[in-house]
């Protein structure tokens, strides 16, 4: 019965709200702090008796900055408790308790610290100072008490329309559909913040602010005026749109019958684990833990090792944390689980994205906070988490210029997705211009995370093992290369053998289940996947297993980065130079490195560019006949890969800041 109570309620306010044209009479200066611009809140005002309206001022607000978030003062009574249900669902969050009185804990010391920790954070709180039961438009002390603490200036709001007045305490307003309503937002009250002036003082201050507001809408609307005020605006207001894309809301969701017949045919292409593929449907796996928890995404092995370091610095930062790392590929969640064998850290596949899969997901996993990695941008998912005020980031935010195409295509949907961010961290400064460009409101000083990773991990004893079995041999590393690529590196094998068959080659495919097809290129070669080493006559060692690049790289004297070759399946892009830079290797790519090309620029020189197989040899060959070259090379790729792990602290400190709200 309750619940039905609630959805009656709220059918009939919504309704009635979004049919009374409204009109709004907005000091400039308190605009700038209803939508929080620049992201400088502040504490908004008004008495108990228009409770009812303030959800159309709230819906004028937050489309301007969906960002926006907004926290209620609303008493732990019960009817208090049944305005807060209502409401919610507009996304109107409401911080239980009031004025503790007679003796009686009422929730006021423990809601003033959560309005402070909200306000602190950049979100809205609003309050009735006469509230919950008067006197009648007298406001309170706690009000003042509150603006004093956060030293933040007081937004008095007034508000009429068509309506009856109720025979409560505070003559509540009523409201009726087809109607005409008035808000009036006044000058911002800075003067309570100030220590000199007495409490008492400061509340009779806000007292005539709040009613002067009042008395100015309520004749506005006895006036029927039509004439133009300052800074007035006239227009019917509605709850802002959840869902980024309606279209994609809606086709995800006819789809999403076929979806698991998708993934059964992935399953049998060994692309899905037979065992967890009801994760990508939002089913969970595991428990979820008690505590804090923010959720990670990261697509891929290279988002995932991006934002280990980030990982680790919020658990260090914050010991109570756990993380929950989501994933779209296998070789990706291999990575998380070698990388992070800890019991604070959890994974899962990231559901497709679905709206009642994503939800499902949501509401198993309840996280405090979401943080996606690069140019993972899902607008249901995004949706949903903006429905539960959760707030979402993006780090090393990357757009390129094919991305930045798309999704000028659809304008409405970039804008409606992005803006919901509570902020960018973007890559690089052309990266921070393409988010702007398609309507991120809040974006950080550009920076790439990647520079400002640990070293790769490495077994120790296999790296001696190794170490013993091939000493005396150079030993050459193709690094994470794609199909189309093996053909040319074969060409290079055979020009090196000819002249220094003391060279090993050691191939490590991207994708290990490629390391069969990399055997057909070289027949005769040793594959690390069915335990074989290379013998002394061998001249190329196939390394198609997963996580250990930190090993040879280590072994390594001399590295070629693979997705970069022209004729590369997928158009290349290049992969992170920072991981083998970081071991002290001589580093050489194909030009195709548009994915880092801020990581390549930043090397500079001692990173060399081939085309094709025959200048990869030759700049082997160059590297194994004049050591001081090779070392002049290694040296400066390794002190231009040690970047400051400032980037990533700040970064964890934005993070779990979200957490305190």
């Amino acid at each position: 019965m309750r619940n039905i109570l609630i959805s009656c309620i709220r059918a009939y306010l919504g309704f009635t709200l979004r049919t009374t044209r409204w009109t709004l009479t907005v000091e400039p200066e308190a605009r700038k702090l209803l939508t929080v611009q620049d992201g400088h809140p502040a504490i908004v005002a008004f008495w108990h008796e228009v409770l009812p309206l303030t959800p159309a001022l709230w819906w004028w607000a937050e489309p301007q900055n969906p960002s926006l978030r907004l926290n209620v003062l609303i008493s732990k009574n019960r009817d208090g408790r049944l305005i807060a249900d209502v409401v919610s669902r507009w996304r109107i969050w409401s911080i239980a308790g009031s004025s503790d009185a007679r003796g009686k804990n009422k929730g006021g010391a423990a809601a003033v610290r959560r309005m402070r920790a909200k306000l602190r954070a950049g979100e809205l709180v609003a309050i009735t100072p006469d509230g919950p039961r008067g006197p009648r438009r007298e406001a309170q002390q706690g009000a003042v008490a509150l603006a004093k603490m956060v030293k933040m200036p007081v937004v008095p709001i007034g508000a009429a329309c068509s309506g009856i007045r109720l025979k409560s305490w505070d003559r509540m307003i009523f409201p009726l559909p087809f109607g005409k309503g008035e808000f009036v937002c006044g000058a911002p009250v800075s003067a309570l913040m100030s220590a000199d002036i007495p409490i008492e003082e400061a509340a009779a201050q806000l007292s005539d602010a709040i009613t002067k507001t009042m008395d100015a809408a309520e004749n506005a609307l006895s006036e029927n005026s039509n004439s133009i005020r300052s800074a007035q605006e006239t227009a019917f207001f509605k709850t802002l749109d959840l869902k980024p894309s309606r279209i994609w809301a809606g086709t995800s969701s006819f789809l999403a019958p076929v979806l698991p017949f998708f993934l059964r045919w992935r399953q049998t292409r060994g692309k899905e684990n037979p065992v967890r593929v009801r994760e990508k449907m939002g089913f969970a796996s595991l428990a979820r833990p008690a505590g804090p928890l923010i959720w990670f995404h990261a697509a891929s092995v290279g988002e995932v090792i991006s934002i280990l370091p980030l990982v680790e610095q919020c658990q260090e930062d914050n010991r109570s944390v756990t993380v929950l790392i989501t994933t779209g590929t296998l070789t990706a969640a291999q990575t998380v689980a070698q990388r992070l064998q800890t019991p604070r850290v959890l994974h899962q596949f990231l559901p497709l994205d679905v709206p009642r899969w994503g939800k499902r997901f949501l509401e198993h996993w309840q996280p405090q906070a979401a943080v996606f990695t690069e140019s993972e941008l899902w607008p249901n998912l995004i949706g949903l988490c903006h429905r539960r005020n959760l707030p979402v980031m993006l780090v090393n935010g990357r757009m390129s210029a094919s991305s930045l195409a798309g999704w000028q295509r659809v304008p409405q949907i970039a804008r409606r997705m992005l803006e919901r961010f509570a902020w960018v961290a973007p890559r690089t400064q052309e990266d921070a211009e393409r988010f702007a460009l398609l309507g991120a409101r809040t974006i950080l000083p550009a920076g790439d995370i990647k520079t400002a990773a640990a070293a790769l991990p490495v077994d120790q004893a296999m790296l001696d093992t190794l170490r013993t079995k091939l000493a005396g041999r150079s030993i050459f590393l193709a690094a994470s290369t794609h199909e189309g690529e093996e053909e040319k590196i074969r060409q290079t094998v055979e020009n090196l053998s000819a002249d220094y068959p003391e060279i090993l080659t050691i191939i490590v495919p991207r994708h290990p289940e490629r390391g069969h097809a990399i055997a057909q290129f070289f027949p005769h070669a040793a594959q690390r996947s069915q335990g074989q080493f290379p013998t002394g006559k061998d001249t190329v060692w196939i390394c198609d297993t997963l996580g250990e690049l930190g090993l040879f790289y280590r072994l390594a004297d001399y590295v070629f980065i693979g997705n970069s070759l022209p004729g590369v399946k997928g158009g290349g892009g290049g992969h992170n130079p920072f991981e083998p830079a970081r071991l002290h290797c001589a580093i050489s790519t194909g030009p195709l490195t548009q994915n880092f090309t801020d990581a390549f620029a930043l090397l500079g020189p001692s990173v060399a560019t081939v085309t094709n197989g025959n200048e990869l040899a030759a700049w082997v060959k160059r590297m194994h006949t004049n050591t001081d070259l090779k070392h002049d090379a290694m040296d400066h790729a390794k002190k231009a890969a040690s970047v400051s792990m400032q980037l990533i602290v700040t970064l964890a400190a934005r993070i779990l800041h979200a957490l305190k709200t």
